[in-house]
């Protein structure tokens, strides 16, 4: 962890707003994966790399709270995605950068964390997105926080995807290879059950 102390300090947002509709409904972020809520898990890996740990929660505040240092929340009623979660989480972080993740990705390790801070500390001015394989993860990124307006401006002209609002402002992709583990999405109950967890990486 010692690169961590030559890295800029950054903000963290944990992205748990959402409708949690492959999930029939539930908060998906309090949902159990290996004995613990999803969050519990983020919050570990998370933790000690920020003073400045967000979470973007639109329901069941008070048990996100102990995992969080500040909470945000939609302005926009009815679930409006997770830019509005990002809008959220830009307004207020203490931090020159802003990283952001899903709550349902249990499984990031630290060597990946500590490789998105790197790279994106080598593109200070602009955004920083996961890139697995072929595909773009626009919910696992570093957002510089000087481009606030720049989301406000998207999101004011009917923009609602994060990945094209990071494109258009030049994103600078940190590549992972095909099928990654660490960025399976445990989005659906059955994936919940059936994953085990893979050996952290540091």
């Amino acid at each position: 962890m010692n690169s961590n102390t030559q890295l800029s300090p950054c903000s963290i947002l944990l992205l748990a707003g959402g409708r949690g509709q492959r999930m029939g409904g539930q908060d998906k972020g309090l949902l159990e994966w290996q004995g613990q809520p999803l969050i519990a898990h983020l919050h570990r890996k998370t933790r000690g790399l920020s003073d400045d740990l967000i979470i973007s929660c639109n329901r069941n505040q008070e048990k996100y709270a102990a995992f969080a240092d500040q909470l945000v929340q939609d302005d926009h009623a009815d679930f409006p995605g997770p830019l509005a979660g990002i809008r959220a989480g830009l307004a207020v972080a203490r931090h020159t950068h802003l990283m952001v993740l899903p709550c349902d990705v249990p499984q990031i390790d630290a060597s990946l964390l500590n490789a998105m801070r790197e790279a994106a500390s080598q593109h200070p001015d602009k955004p920083l997105m996961v890139r697995q394989g072929e595909h773009w993860e626009p919910l696992l990124c570093v957002i510089p926080t000087a481009l606030a307006a720049a989301f406000e401006s998207a999101w004011a002209q009917g923009e609602r995807s994060p990945g094209r609002v990071m494109r258009k402002l030049g994103a600078v992709a940190l590549q992972c290879p095909e099928n990654d583990q660490r960025l399976a999405n445990l989005n659906t109950p059955e994936l919940l059950s059936q994953h085990n967890p893979v050996p952290e990486r540091h």
